[in-house]
């Protein structure tokens, strides 16, 4: 009974405020204006240093030969083997790198390396945007231990609003799974010591081609 009276006594004061509106104390307030600091860099050395501070490995390159030279450098070094790509416009760019491409769904759980596009970069927070509307689809994004992302500089945005906004206009339907990677995947709740890849890559790559000449 008591638990009735003390509802009774809430629903009351709401319909109390429905009926007898205060005016707002608070109506000087802009909610439009940006709550952030403007920008001192442009956005593509923006995204690669916020890139940077989350442990992701950055890459500038001029144009596709330029993207070719410096992906064929770094696959030497790192001593990259099963590399794995589904998306055709990328398996085109990347037959000029002569290193042997993995693309079957056979050859899927073989890959140590994933090649993906994105949707966009979030310059502030050096995010990469990924939906599931991308030809890679959502396994690509989680499944390999090193994941490279290969970005044109036209796919910078300033925020995240900014990219929804490009998302919603890119697509007749929103992709039913919209994410952002912001940083090799990693934990601390293990002993509280940090580990990297426990839910996903252990390295990201960005190779951010330039096409804005």
């Amino acid at each position: 009974m008591k638990e009735s009276t003390t509802k009774e006594q809430v629903l009351k004061q709401i319909r109390d405020a429905l009926i007898d509106k205060s005016d707002n104390p608070f109506s000087d307030i802009d909610f439009e204006s940006s709550v952030y600091n403007e920008f001192t860099e442009s956005l593509d050395i923006t995204f690669a240093e916020a890139f940077n501070e989350v442990s992701g490995n950055f890459v500038y390159c001029a144009d596709d030969v330029d993207f070719i030279q410096n992906f064929n450098q770094i696959a030497i070094n790192c001593k990259w083997n099963n590399l794995y790509c589904i998306d055709n416009d990328l398996l085109k760019l990347l037959k000029d790198s002569k290193l042997p491409i993995l693309s079957t769904e056979t050859d899927f759980l073989q890959q140590k390396v994933g090649i993906t596009k994105c949707e966009y970069l979030i310059a502030r927070l050096g995010s990469i945007m990924v939906s599931s509307k991308q030809m890679s689809g959502r396994r690509m994004n989680v499944y390999p231990e090193v994941h490279v992302i290969i970005a044109y500089v036209s796919q910078l945005v300033k925020d995240i609003k900014h990219a929804l906004k490009l998302i919603r206009n890119k697509y007749d339907t929103m992709p039913s799974m919209i994410s952002l990677i912001t940083g090799p995947s990693r934990t601390a709740d293990i002993e509280k010591t940090l580990v990297m890849g426990a839910h996903g890559p252990k390295e990201i790559y960005v190779f951010l081609i330039d096409d804005s000449i």
